[in-house]
């Protein structure tokens, strides 16, 4: 098992519950998949670098998980086509 974390930056327009359903769709994703969320850090709104589709601020989340190579694939397949997510990124932690 490979440990991975999930960068995913939510649209600052959503309600505080639309965010939570956002987040618990990508944690559904990576269990169906395979793979086993270890922990979920909210960073809260953050200005972003530079303006994306209009906005520039975004929610910040943090989301690492355990699991084999195919899965962080399929998520990021789902996580791609999902309306309020701005922008992801899925790096594999290195072994400690």
């Amino acid at each position: 098992m490979n440990k991975y974390e999930l960068a995913v930056v939510v649209s600052a327009k959503l309600e505080d519950e639309d965010r939570a359903a956002v987040i618990e769709k990508v944690k559904e994703h990576i269990t169906r998949f395979g793979g086993t969320v270890t922990e979920v850090e909210d960073w809260g709104k953050r200005r972003l670098a530079y303006e994306i589709q209009k906005m520039r601020e975004g929610f910040y989340y943090f989301v690492r998980f355990e699991s084999d190579a195919a899965c962080p694939a399929e998520v990021e397949r789902r996580v791609r086509i999902m309306e309020n997510v701005i922008r992801y990124l899925c790096v594999r932690q290195d072994a400690e």
